[in-house]
């Protein structure tokens, strides 16, 4: 069975398919020094790819049914510039989150010894243009004026080409602050038509993404195209993803479902980093079930959401399933 069909299959049950969280936030919490560096967690392909593979089996662990690449900040022109590799190089990087996911997953089925769990997939993480930029503009889509469709689809191609060629299950497209970057993804994602994706938004308020386009207008554009199985949002607040859904359910096509994985609610300070709060991420397990009757199929979580904040949204969504006897890693 190949991975759209088990995908889908998966995707027709009664639970929802539980993603990761925040992968940047672990491989920090295990030591990796990433602020500051131009790469963020993707250097990480270069310089250290074992504390990768460990942050992956510890989501898959604790209840991921799909685990993405440590790709969001990758590109070819960053692993020249950077880790001044080759372009070959610098291509053989980039798939190599691939393989590194896909390492984790047969470890983890491997160490496995109980029925009740799905094979886990790989989702290619394909993060917006504005990640390079390190100036916070994926949560604004400042640049979009900027650049043509074209200029997008020709940054994004070789990362897709190399995620795909390196056999990811499906694209992670994230983090999407612009009309104008999706609409160049979903044409991008015609060229390779054997492969499908989620494009999920980072939004600002109740009812539109970062750019201030109507949260409507990305689902209206997500309906074109028949290789996307979910639209949504990541990287916003949870107490937000309820209203953006709704505004969007009569419009989202029947076969599409909703993608949600948001962040813990906290306060990003560029100066200062993740500011201190109530941690918003506690009500993910309880806001989730409604997201679920909203027909998220798809539902996880993004920066602050760590592997126990996962094993807990398991077990409030999957509730009688058989789990692995793996305990979760602390917070």
């Amino acid at each position: 069975m190949d991975s759209l069909a088990r995908l889908k299959r998966y995707m027709n049950d009664n639970a929802p398919l539980i993603l990761d969280g925040g992968l940047a936030t672990e491989l920090a919490e295990q030591g990796a020094n990433l602020q500051g560096d131009p790469l963020w967690g993707s250097g990480l392909l270069y310089t250290n790819p074992q504390i990768i593979r460990d942050v992956h089996h510890r989501f898959l662990v604790s209840g991921a049914d799909v685990i993405s690449t440590a790709t969001y900040q990758a590109s070819v022109p960053g692993f020249m510039d950077h880790l001044n590799l080759s372009s070959e190089r610098a291509r053989e990087l980039l798939m190599s989150g691939v393989h590194l996911a896909k390492e984790s997953v047969e470890r983890f089925v491997s160490e496995c010894h109980h029925t009740g769990r799905m094979h886990p997939l790989v989702a290619g993480s394909v993060g917006p243009y504005g990640a390079i930029l390190l100036d916070g503009s994926e949560y604004t889509g400042a640049y979009a004026a900027k650049m043509s469709i074209e200029e997008f689809k020709d940054w994004h191609r070789p990362r897709i080409e190399c995620l795909a060629a390196a056999g990811a299950d499906l694209f992670a497209m994230e983090t999407i602050p612009s009309t104008k970057e999706a609409q160049a993804l979903i044409e991008l994602l015609r060229e390779f038509p054997n492969s499908n994706a989620w494009l999920s938004f980072s939004c600002k308020d109740q009812t539109c993404i970062a750019d201030g386009s109507p949260f409507t207008s990305a689902v209206q554009l997500a309906n074109r195209s028949s290789q996307l199985v979910a639209v949504g949002v990541n990287c916003c607040s949870p107490l937000l993803v309820e209203p953006l859904l709704e505004s969007g359910q009569s419009l989202r096509r029947p076969d599409l479902s909703w993608v949600v994985y948001p962040n813990s609610g906290e306060e990003w300070v560029r100066e200062q980093g993740w500011l201190p709060s109530d941690k918003e991420s506690l009500l993910l397990p309880d806001l989730s079930c409604k997201w679920m009757k909203q027909g998220a199929a798809l539902i996880g979580g993004c920066c602050r959401i760590r592997p126990a904040h996962i094993a807990e949204l398991r077990k409030q969504l999957k509730r009688g399933s058989t789990s692995t006897g793996d305990k979760p890693p602390p917070l």
